[in-house]
């Protein structure tokens, strides 16, 4: 495994693009399998469904890879820098090919302008795991931040629920809203808050320590005016446009 951890660190760059575009494959299979009839005559509808399809993999793929990669080096969690495994690199290399073809696939889909609330997301997040990948350093600290992929798999499961028309007091729906908010406290919240703490506490100590803060605190701010507004669509009103403008960060 070690001499196979050299080779891709010799060409990152190349294992980023192969995963990419494994992710774009997924994403040409993903639209041979049937859809909601609400979807298929809606190409909005349709493209956020295929989108929405690809993240849902990647979240269900990444972040039970993340919790593994902990539970087999626990380490990482104390040694955000330094230590690494070669299967937390690989993980680390993965989420970066998906990173940007999910932006890519955005970009030239021409749904830029109302998903720059996704698109700040990913530059920050390709920032840092950029960094993670050509260096080598700050891998678990990457590797930890994909313990917010958890909550993914039900914030995805949400808005495609949403899609096919599924009513919000649906059995189905309640549940995965209940799950939605207790993970997104206790995986995405407790993450970030976590690597905010890390990064402060051992700012004198780490590489680059401001760039890491800075990409924090974007990110700490942008998670919690989606869980904001998450709670308010789910919890306190219901879900309106705004100048009939729709938001995919909103919905």
């Amino acid at each position: 495994m070690d001499g196979w951890l050299s080779e891709v660190q010799e060409r990152p760059a190349l294992y980023v693009f192969g995963s990419s575009m494994a992710f774009r494959l997924i994403h040409r299979l993903l639209q041979t399998l049937p859809r909601p009839k609400t979807v298929d005559a809606d190409p909005r509808k349709s493209w956020k469904w295929k989108n929405l399809s690809v993240s849902l993999v990647h979240s269900l793929l990444t972040g039970v890879w993340a919790i593994f990669c902990v539970h087999q080096y626990p380490v990482m969690v104390h040694e955000l820098r330094l230590a690494f495994t070669p299967l937390s690199y690989l993980l680390v290399i993965v989420s970066t090919g998906y990173f940007f073809q999910d932006a890519g696939d955005i970009i030239f889909s021409g749904y830029a302008r109302e998903s720059w609330e996704f698109l700040l997301h990913h530059a920050v997040v390709l920032g840092t795991f950029a960094y993670a990948v050509i260096t080598s350093h700050y891998v678990a600290g990457a590797v930890v931040a994909l313990f917010v992929e958890v909550n993914s798999v039900f914030l995805h499961s949400r808005l495609l629920l949403k899609l096919a028309g599924v009513t919000r007091d649906s059995h189905f729906y309640s549940i995965n809203k209940v799950l939605n908010v207790a993970t997104y406290i206790s995986f995405r919240l407790g993450a970030q808050f976590y690597l905010t703490w890390y990064t402060i506490y051992n700012y004198a100590l780490l590489d680059h320590a401001l760039f890491f803060l800075i990409s924090l605190m974007l990110m700490n701010i942008m998670i919690l005016i989606y869980f904001y507004r998450l709670l308010r669509a789910d919890f306190f009103t219901k879900y309106t446009h705004q100048n009939g403008v729709h938001k995919f960060a909103k919905d």
